[in-house]
């Protein structure tokens, strides 16, 4: 009875942690619990079943809202031709992994095929999540380049960031605007741009964005880092109107 207890416990802590989204560490908590053989290799299954099921969830490219709505571009970051036919407004954070995995795989598709061509213009907007917490200090930093150098310094400080996403502590966002030329040192610490960061998160949590990366082409939304045959069709659809 009390190593089937056991069992039990250990199936209630995986469930527990698995609900938080830490299934390789449920499946320890199991095997601390009991090592018998049969036991922890049908806890593992089920562990795996479970994640592969949201990873297909996460990896299903979903269709852009039928409805759109109206989404402010602000006085964001803009890449493209302002008087493009298809506005593409993206919520993000510099933290994202799956951020990081849209700007590795799909923004440059997206840059050559569409805003090169003028066919669509692109304005980033902030969403830090506050569980990241290097997101809202990377926003703010990029906003401070953003006042110093424009559109141009903008995106090429985004790109760095991405690029060096596992070391965006502040320190570091103050050496990479300095090695692009500019000194945000004071504006980051007094967080100059902390109002303008958060008004960001507030539209973007009227506009019903609940995660990272957000989209929104000419209005519809289209969630999370998906792949660039998904912007494709939303975009062409929006080329045909």
């Amino acid at each position: 009875m009390l190593q089937y207890s056991k069992k039990l416990h250990a199936v209630a802590i995986a469930l527990s942690i698995i609900a938080l989204g830490v299934a390789g560490y449920a499946y320890k908590c199991v095997a601390t619990y009991n090592d018998d053989s049969f036991f922890n290799s049908k806890v593992e299954k089920g562990i795996e079943a479970y994640i592969k099921k949201q990873q297909d969830e996460q990896n299903k490219p979903p269709a852009a809202a039928e409805e759109p709505v109206e989404v402010s571009v602000d006085n964001d970051a803009l890449k493209g031709d302002a008087n493009a036919p298809v506005t593409i407004v993206e919520f993000s954070e510099y933290q994202c992994p799956y951020c990081k995995r849209y700007v590795d795989q799909t923004l440059s598709q997206i840059n050559e095929k569409y805003i090169k061509t003028g066919k669509v213009k692109y304005v980033f907007r902030d969403f830090p999540l506050g569980f990241h917490q290097n997101a809202k200090p990377a926003a703010m930093a990029a906003e401070c380049v953003h006042e110093k150098g424009g559109d141009e310094a903008y995106w090429k400080y985004h790109d760095v960031l991405f690029a060096n996403q596992s070391a965006i502590d502040p320190d570091s966002l103050k050496k990479y605007a300095k090695e692009m030329g500019y000194d945000i040192a004071a504006c980051l610490d007094n967080e100059k741009f902390a109002d303008e960061v958060e008004a960001d998160l507030a539209e973007g949590q009227k506009y019903g964005v609940q995660g990272t990366p957000a989209f929104f082409v000419n209005g519809r939304l289209v969630s999370g880092a998906v792949p660039f045959e998904v912007f494709e069709t939303a975009i062409e659809e929006e080329l045909a109107k």
